[in-house]
């Protein structure tokens, strides 16, 4: 970069690439950036909060404020009908058997749009609003996309307050480099992604059922509550879950496959694929800029 911007910002989803980077500026291998943003849902599994607050310290013992936004609880209005729909990308299953999507708007809303407004505030822009950035002034911003995401880079950006800038792609490291040099620090590798997010694989759902009772209490509890759609009623008949089997999440079949069993369905390349993707879900969790939970949908 030949010329400094106005102002640095790493994108800090908690996970495993934003931490790398965020750690890296502290031990001096990428210069400092001035602050790190955070986007809080209010659905974050505890351990991220936990070790959000790990990392808030150690970056504040080097200089680096950590922010924190928020957008609302984005749980309690999903299901909650006085408020403005907030819409998660939940399985549907209609009268006639057939099955589709909740639109995605929750990684936009409740991610994207108050790190946005914060962006807008440090650059200037007048409150209360902090809609209109002082011309000329532009935000440089770190976003974790390592290079085994590298097709998920884009020269465009969706506002021109702000440039994007991969540093993992600079240092050449992968996701895996990024979870050894974590581990090999003493961090550990913390997927960040809401407790009710229906992109979370068997082996994410049968974790929080035998080690973290009360989120699995709350996930249940929460996928009875968008049977109907939550927030914003489905059509007669048609209903909503937060599994892709689309049974209640406490009967959904989240259980590891025997060999026998596994032996039994051997299919061809995409079946196992498919297999795969159910059992891990989407491999980074919904960091504000790497959600993967799938192309949006209509």
């Amino acid at each position: 970069m030949t010329n400094q911007p106005d102002l640095r910002i790493l994108s800090l989803g908690a996970g495993v690439q934003s931490t790398t980077l965020l750690l890296l500026a502290v031990e001096g291998t990428l210069p400092k950036p001035d602050v790190a943003i955070f986007a809080d849902t209010r659905g974050e599994p505890a351990a991220v909060y936990a070790h959000l607050e790990r990392v808030t310290a150690v970056a504040a013992e080097a200089g680096i404020q950590v922010i924190q936004v928020s957008a609302g609880d984005l749980a309690a209005d999903a299901v909650d009908p006085e408020h403005r729909y907030a819409s998660i990308p939940y399985f549907a299953r209609n009268p006639d058997g057939s099955g589709g999507m909740g639109r995605r708007q929750c990684t936009d809303e409740y991610k994207l749009t108050p790190i946005r407004r914060k962006v807008r505030e440090l650059l200037g822009a007048a409150p209360p609003d902090f809609r209109r950035v002082p011309k000329g002034q532009v935000a440089e911003q770190w976003v974790g996309f390592s290079v085994d995401e590298i097709h998920r880079v884009s020269d465009k950006y969706p506002v021109s307050y702000i440039t994007a800038r991969y540093p993992l792609l600079e240092l050449g490291m992968s996701r895996k480099d990024c979870q050894r040099w974590l581990t090999s620090r003493g961090w550990a590798v913390v997927k960040s992604s809401c407790w009710f997010c229906p992109f979370a694989g068997n082996r994410q759902w049968r974790d929080m059922r035998d080690n973290r009772p009360a989120e699995w209490a709350a996930a249940v509890a929460f996928d009875a509550a968008i049977r109907g759609g939550g927030g914003n009623p489905l059509p007669a008949g048609s209903e909503a879950f937060l599994h892709a089997s689309r049974v209640p999440l406490d009967q959904a079949p989240i259980d590891r496959v025997t060999w026998a069993e596994w032996k039994g369905r051997q299919g061809d390349l995409l079946d196992v694929l498919a297999d795969q993707r159910s059992e891990d879900g989407d491999p980074d969790g919904c960091s504000p800029y790497g959600c993967r939970s799938g192309e949006a949908v209509a």
